[in-house]
């Protein structure tokens, strides 16, 4: 990309895939210190399952408030306000030695997940001056989602051994990705030129507080259902309460001059089947990977699963990384080809064909590569391109919001999942140990609603404007 004043530039995109390796760190070094953790804290396994929850939690609620601040006041600045929460969050895990500390500094660090939205948002507005922000936004994206899964590579394959090179001391280690983010701050500081914002403009905080409320009640209670079980019934009144706190919500929005979320901009049909796309996805992007590891590690002597060590379950999960990454490398030179529209049927498609797979074909070690290798390649895809495809469809002064939303809705179809999964493995394990029938078809499951959420994603998008996503042709001039 040449160098540009109003574009977007080769050095925008070097300093913002910089910010993404970091995510991407942030994302990979701590799984392999779990049970290290868990030791140096004093507590369960099952209460780590506390953190991930809560940082989803507060990730699905300050995503879409900071990216609409952004899209008011500049997302640079946001950016820059997200980075620092997570700096402070990550040194806090550092000093953090019991389970109430660790457990507020580990949900403050999930700030860095509004990251990647605020960069569409700026990638999208230097280009959208040169009248090639659609196609500039996702060829950056790709690479953006490149940096990131390179950094989960990175951080996961570092901690282990950079643990074991400080005489396994915790406090230590967890210094890395700390110094890691701090940098950062002075990688966008002085790298990244900020956005063009909408001034004039005012907060809508009570549509904000109804939206932190339902999405407060319905991502809890489905953790509680993960954690409490389905039969505890309370949990279903936290989830079904959320979804009544959105009938306010959309009253309140509709009469809103300048709405937190613009649900007219949302009934777009270049928009709603992109935001549900995902939700849909989200349910295999976060919620199927550790089924996944599981059914990897089992011993086949149970009638089922694979049998494989930590090592060979890593190399599982980098295969996945790597197509990712190849998806997200093919995703704009496909576009360009056909259409974006056209290019994320198929990758939704190929998520499908990837869990599809799974229901005959789970035997094998190399029938799970080949399928998990289909399904990172469209999930790859899709990473970066519904950010940019939101940002694309959205109007101008509302790019950082549309984009913040994929995630959110992400979130949610990944908690579902999360919480659905749970269910469906728990009671398949309640048979009998010999019984290995039940426990192989709360797999099955698994893997069906996976392929179905994708499909569903890829019929969804069929009724996306057959140009949509694209750049605007040029206005000839007479």
């Amino acid at each position: 990309m040449r160098g540009s004043a109003v574009g977007v530039t080769a050095s925008l995109i070097g300093f913002l895939a910089l910010v993404e390796v970091t995510s991407g760190i942030l994302q990979g070094f701590y799984v392999p210190l779990i049970p290290d953790l868990v030791q140096h804290l004093g507590i369960h396994d099952a209460d780590f399952n506390w953190f991930e929850a809560a940082q989803l939690l507060l990730s699905a609620i300050v995503v879409p408030v900071l990216a609409k601040i952004g899209d008011m006041v500049g997302h640079k600045r946001m950016l820059l306000v997200a980075t620092v929460v997570t700096a402070g969050a990550s040194w806090w895990l550092v000093a953090a030695g019991d389970f109430t500390s660790f457990l507020l500094a580990w949900a403050l660090q999930g700030f860095y997940v509004v990251w990647l939205p605020l960069e569409v948002a700026l990638i999208f507005d230097r280009g959208r001056r040169t009248g090639r922000g659609a196609s500039q936004t996702r060829r950056a994206a790709g690479l953006l989602v490149v940096a990131l899964e390179a950094g989960a590579i990175i951080g996961a394959l570092s901690s282990g051994r950079v643990f074991e090179a400080v005489g396994q001391n915790v406090t230590v280690t967890l210094m890395i990705p700390a110094i890691a983010v701090t940098l950062v701050f002075f990688v966008i500081l002085l790298g990244v030129p900020e956005s063009t914002p909408s001034p004039g403009r005012k907060l809508d905080l009570v549509g904000f507080t109804l939206l932190t409320l339902a999405l407060l009640l319905i991502t809890s209670g489905l953790t509680f259902v993960r954690i409490n079980g389905p039969e505890t019934w309370w949990v279903w009144l936290l989830v079904a309460a959320g979804v009544a706190a959105f009938v306010p919500f959309g009253l309140w929005e509709l009469r809103s001059p300048d709405p937190a979320i613009d649900l007219r901009m949302l009934r777009k049909p270049a928009m709603w089947p992109v935001q549900l796309t995902a939700g849909l996805v989200g349910i295999s992007l976060l919620g199927a990977q550790a089924p996944l590891s599981t059914f990897a590690g089992t011993d086949p002597a149970n009638g089922y699963g694979l049998g494989l060590d930590a090592s060979s379950i890593s190399n599982l999960i980098g295969l996945y990384l790597v197509s990712m990454i190849v998806g997200a490398l093919l995703f704009p030179l496909l576009s360009s080809l056909t259409t974006p529209r056209v290019t994320l049927i198929g990758a939704a498609a190929l998520v499908g064909v990837g869990y599809g797979l799974f229901l005959p074909f789970h035997q094998e070690v190399w029938q799970v590569f080949v399928n998990m290798a289909i399904a990172g390649l469209g999930s790859g895809a899709l990473v970066g391109a519904m950010p940019a495809a939101a940002a694309a469809a959205a109007p101008i002064g509302q790019t950082g919001i549309a984009s913040a939303l994929t995630n959110t809705t992400k979130t949610i179809g990944g908690s579902f999942a999360s919480a659905v999964f749970a269910v469906v493995l728990i009671q398949g394990a309640s048979s009998a140990v010999t019984a290995t029938a039940s426990s192989l078809s709360g797999y099955l499951v698994v893997w069906a609603i996976c392929a179905g959420g994708a499909f569903v994603a890829a019929v969804l998008l069929v009724f996306v404007p057959k140009l949509a996503f694209g750049d605007p042709e040029p206005v000839s001039s007479s």
